[in-house]
């Protein structure tokens, strides 16, 4: 092979692993998207506070005020169901439901929170953090739990997965 020919072999190849790449990336964004959609479909019902309060969330006391972090955004306020609390992780029944002030003080669904109790889940002596929805989840000192949110009902600017929402405030 000349020089030239030599050129357009690795030009093709490189194109073709373009995108074989672009197509696993796209089926990848794909999958996420449809699980977010069956995560919306399971939590709709949680619209109303009052629907999770009849399935189990609750305010628990030490966490039960509006999370805030100055010059960083917030979180809202986290409606817990504890019977949840365990090493299992099921995208489809997160173990909070995390509300944040609206516009006339009342709550609406943002996000929710995936949990894991951090000993429970170090006792069993498992190699790697939880995950759910193809993120891993991220330890939370403030309260001894591996711990994930998904900003499925609220935009945020921050990234869908990150703990705090800088277009949230707390009254």
């Amino acid at each position: 092979m000349n020089v030239r020919s030599n050129k357009k072999f690795f030009i093709v190849i490189a194109m073709m692993s373009f995108l074989i790449l672009a197509g696993v990336v796209g089926a990848a964004a794909g999958d996420l998207e449809a699980e977010l959609a069956q995560v919306r479909r399971a939590t709709a019902p949680y619209h109303r506070v009052e629907a999770a309060l009849a399935a189990g969330h609750h305010l628990v006391p030490g966490i039960d005020y509006c999370w805030e972090e100055p010059g960083v955004g917030a979180m809202g306020y986290h409606y817990v169901n504890t019977d949840r609390l365990d090493t299992e992780v099921n995208a489809l029944e997160p173990e909070t439901m995390v509300y944040v002030p609206g516009p006339n003080g009342q709550l609406q669904l943002g996000a929710v929170e995936y949990v894991v109790p951090a000993p429970a889940w170090d006792r069993e002596g498992h190699d790697d953090l939880p995950s759910v929805l193809g993120q891993r989840f991220h330890y939370s000192a403030k309260t001894d739990k591996y711990i994930l949110h998904a900003w499925i009902w609220r935009h945020n600017p921050a990234g869908m997965f990150e703990d705090w929402n800088p277009k949230v405030s707390c009254p």
